[in-house]
């Protein structure tokens, strides 16, 4: 509990809250805490309990993008851990190559431990060798315990900066072989930003990352096995994209269901850059303009298309790929 993570110095988490919060929380936002002898207390409800220097207090919101007012704002620090397509598509980019190469996935994180290492040592050198300079007496050249230490320093330094060398090339050969199923990734991100969209339909249609993330594992090992890579990539997207398509569609209601798949089919073209996004403003909003007034007046054989008609004609032909469509 909350009183039990102040007076032991706890680490508290409280999840999925609204954009209030219960009044009982001010004192410990506040920090409201007095000195009582050589410590400190707070006043917790009708109780008054000893606080400790090490408890913290954290608080989680799945709201997709809430809005706190101003006297909330001020009493915490808030963080946005909101997921970026950058940063998913890097998610996505381990956990395919994970499932088709992961010899490639161990020799990455393999590196990372290694290079951390690395770095720690060098990190440990340089500390013990400032420690000798600045405990030394008299002439440091003279120091034989100092310039035996600078000397095997040296020699573990050069040993380091030799394998970070052949590390850095080894990171390089892997990622560029890993950066092979970056197609897979960015698709997959773009469908994770599809279904988030489906809150603004209905707020019942919310789905998570780690659902998500356990289908793209799934779909990986169930889409269609090729020895051709080309054919192994396009595989994957499709197959996740169906598999993606048909678990949403169980849960929407019908009406729901074809504007999903609009919804999906502009978020893929959009993706792969093969939709003009005037055109898709166009076919979403219409004109935004009369341009009825100013522009060609209608042809005396086209009343019957009438003015309304005949804007949108005109709106329509502004764009390059229906240039002269009011002819």
């Amino acid at each position: 509990t909350l009183e039990l993570g102040i007076q032991f110095g706890k680490w508290i988490l409280l999840e999925n809250i609204g954009t209030s919060l219960d009044p009982a929380l001010e004192p410990v936002l506040l920090q409201q805490k007095v000195r009582d002898g050589s410590g400190f207390s707070i006043r917790l409800g009708d109780k008054t309990i000893t606080y400790s220097e090490t408890f913290k207090f954290f608080m989680t919101t799945t709201l997709p993008n809430p809005h706190y007012s101003p006297e909330i704002s001020v009493k915490v620090t808030l963080l946005n851990f909101a997921i970026t397509p950058t940063g998913l598509e890097d998610q996505m980019l381990g956990i395919v190559v994970a499932k088709e190469r992961p010899d490639l996935e161990e020799q990455k994180n393999q590196l990372v431990k290694e290079n951390a290492k690395m770095n720690r040592q060098l990190k440990e050198i340089e500390d013990e060798i400032l420690h000798l300079l600045s405990t030394s007496e008299g002439d440091v050249l003279e120091d034989d315990t100092l310039v035996d230490k600078v000397t095997a320093s040296k020699l573990v330094s050069d040993e380091i900066g030799e394998k970070q060398v052949v590390a850095r090339e080894t990171e390089q050969n892997i990622d560029t072989t890993r950066g092979s199923y970056r197609p897979v990734a960015y698709r997959t991100a773009v469908l994770f930003f599809a279904i988030v969209e489906l809150t603004s339909v209905d707020p019942m249609y919310q789905y998570s990352l780690q659902w998500f993330q356990q289908l793209f594992g799934i779909s990986i090992e169930n889409s269609a096995k090729s020895e051709i890579f080309e054919e192994r990539l396009t595989g994957l997207k499709a197959g996740f994209t169906e598999s993606l398509y048909q678990n949403i569609c169980r849960g929407l209601f019908e009406k729901d269901k074809t504007l999903f798949s609009f919804a999906l089919c502009v978020r893929i073209m959009m993706g792969d850059h093969r939709i003009d996004m005037d055109e898709l403003r166009f076919l979403l909003v219409g004109p935004t303009s009369d341009l009825t007034e100013k522009g060609p007046k209608l042809p005396p054989q086209g009343e019957w298309v009438g003015n309304q008609r005949w804007n949108e004609i005109l709106a329509i032909s502004q764009l390059p790929n229906f240039s002269g469509f009011q002819m």
